[in-house]
Parts: C-alpha cells; sequence; structure tokens
C-alpha cells in the first residue's frame, strides 16, 4: 500500500494554541481525554521543548487536505524511548517484552478534514522512521491502543505494523476497558532509514 507524504516538523511554543484546539476535538478528546486548556498544554507538552523531556514532538503536514491545497498540518505524533518512563516500561512487561532501546509514539490526527485520507497511517510511518533514524541502537517501536480504538490500530496495520500482543493497560479514557493491543514495527535489516 502507497502511503501519503508525510513532512514532520519539530512543534514549537507556537503551535500549542493549534494544539490545544486539537486535544479539544471530540474525535481526539475520545481517544486522548487530555485537558485541553492552555495551562494544560504548556504543563505537559512545554518539557519536551525546552529539551527537561526525551520525548520528540512532531506536526505531520501534507498537502492536499486543506481547502487550497496547501501542504498544512493536520495531528501530531510523539516519539520517545520506552526505557525513559520507568512506570510505562512496567505496564508493557506485564503484557509483553520489551526490547533494549524500543521506542513508542503517541499520535492524533486533529483536523477533522484530513481524516479518511491515509494520513495517519503516513504519520505513523513518518514517525517510525524518524525515531529509527534519531536512535540508532533502537531495533524497535511497540505502540499499544484500546482495543476499540479500531482506527487507530488499523492505521498502525497500514504503515507496516504487526500484532505483537494484547493484554490490560491503563486506559487514556477512564470510561475504557483496560484491553489493549500492542503492534510493533522492526527496524529494516538493511539500507537507510528514511525520515
Amino acid at each position: 500500500m502507497v502511503l501519503p507524504t508525510v513532512e514532520l516538523r519539530p512543534l514549537t511554543r507556537a503551535d500549542l494554541p493549534l494544539l490545544g484546539r486539537w486535544l479539544a476535538e471530540p474525535l481526539v478528546a475520545r481517544w486522548w481525554h487530555h485537558d485541553s486548556s492552555a495551562a494544560a498544554v504548556e504543563r505537559d507538552f512545554g518539557p519536551s521543548l525546552d529539551g527537561a523531556d526525551v520525548t520528540a514532538l512532531y506536526l505531520g503536514w501534507a498537502p492536499g487536505w486543506s481547502p487550497d491545497g496547501a501542504a498544512a498540518p493536520f495531528g501530531l505524533v510523539q516519539v520517545y524511548p520506552i526505557e525513559a518512563y520507568p512506570e510505562y516500561v512496567a505496564e508493557f512487561a506485564g503484557v509483553c517484552p520489551v526490547p533494549p532501546g524500543a521506542l513508542s509514539i503517541d499520535y492524533l490526527v486533529g483536523e477533522p478534514a484530513a481524516r479518511g485520507r491515509g494520513l495517519g497511517a503516513g504519520l505513523i510511518a513518518a514517525a517510525v522512521a524518524r525515531g529509527f533514524a534519531d536512535h540508532p541502537a533502537a531495533r524497535d517501536v511497540l505502540v499499544p491502543v484500546a482495543l476499540g480504538n479500531t482506527a487507530s490500530w488499523q492505521a498502525l496495520r497500514r504503515a507496516g505494523a504487526t500484532w505483537y500482543a494484547e493484554g490490560e493497560m491503563e486506559p487514556d479514557h477512564p470510561d475504557d476497558p483496560r484491553d489493549h493491543v500492542v503492534h510493533r514495527f522492526t527496524r529494516p535489516p538493511d539500507g537507510p532509514v528514511r525520515r
């Protein structure tokens, strides 16, 4: 399957109001369940922007989906080493092995008009490639998704992930069951990693 080309651009403080708007968008709010106030967005994303947190934050940009057809941001992706967050390592350990140096990503398509165009899968593929490029020792990217979030794990599959494990993990939304599926990307055995 040919995925749309998605460019990743680092998130900046000037983008935080846009991110707050996306977090308040109903479908994003349904699965992320994140406070979209300016103070909360600064609290949770500011440390990464300042270099105090290892999570890399990117906006996904692509042409063709906006009304004028120009390239525009449509979503967010976070890329981070799982081992940087001990509580996350422990949670993963109850479901599946975490290979040394493994990364994870979180993502959202914040613009409703950008959905249904394959951009989510393109964003995921771009983030995985960027993660492998920025973390040469990483061989795997593990991504847990609530079992009920079918669109999300189908996008992972379209981006090239395989179903790795399933089990109970803490849901992002407190009303959701704990059932999760974990998908896995493995670094290509040879050749350069595209960004």
